[in-house]
């Protein structure tokens, strides 16, 4: 089937935001006397949006009540902190720039905040993404892995879903692609190992962003 419109996952897929990301939540439990977490804990936890990072990296059982106290605090030091030593994987923008040329509609959707997906995708992609969706469940549209960011990307883009693919780096993102009804291309050199996503089956598994093109084109 010819496709014609491209939804990425950012964080892992598009971008690599593993340092900036670590640095924030562990600025955060530093400063409220929580013990500090190793990059390779973070990379295992990131996918879930920032209220679930931060659940996660504190000690089991911390109350909510303490996660909703800190949560604000977090985002506002991510926010301010979020382009540091985050950067494009390799590949990532001349593949972008490629698939724009040769008549693709880019659309990013992330359960990172919108804010901030918004922020970064302005500063990296803007030439080639026009649509940039992050977390907004505070207006009714449910984070991945439901469907709803990527149905209001295809709506934004003036797309079907029956026209477009799903290219993202984790178990989510398969449950959002499978969700959503749009194939899986998953990648291998972001937040997850090869291993864990062969068993996700997706449609397609791929370790260079240039094979989108050789998939799509």
């Amino acid at each position: 089937m010819k496709y014609n419109t491209v939804i990425f996952d950012l964080d892992g897929t598009l971008m690599d935001t593993l340092e900036d990301l670590a640095n924030a939540v562990n600025e955060i439990l530093r400063r409220n006397g929580y013990p500090v977490r190793t990059i390779q804990e973070v990379r295992r936890i990131v996918g879930n949006g920032l209220r679930q990072t931060l659940t996660l990296c504190l000690p089991e059982g911390t109350d909510t009540v303490v996660i909703d106290k800190l949560l604000p605090e977090f985002a506002s030091y991510y926010q301010e902190n979020c382009r540091i030593k985050t950067k494009p994987y390799d590949g990532i923008t001349d593949t972008l720039r490629e698939l724009c040329a040769r008549g693709y509609k880019l659309a990013i959707v992330s359960n990172k905040r919108d804010e901030a997906v918004k922020t970064l995708n302005e500063e990296w992609f803007q030439a080639y993404v026009k649509v940039a969706i992050g977390e907004n469940e505070s207006a009714g549209i449910r984070k991945k892995p439901a469907p709803d960011t990527v149905y209001q990307a295809l709506t934004e883009l003036g797309s079907e879903k029956e026209d477009a693919v799903y290219v993202g780096d984790s178990e989510v993102d398969k449950m959002t692609a499978d969700n959503a009804g749009l194939p899986c291309i998953s990648v291998d050199w972001g937040f997850r190992d090869r291993d864990e996503l062969i068993k996700l089956e997706p449609a397609y598994l791929i370790s260079r962003p240039e094979e989108l093109l050789e998939i799509l084109c």
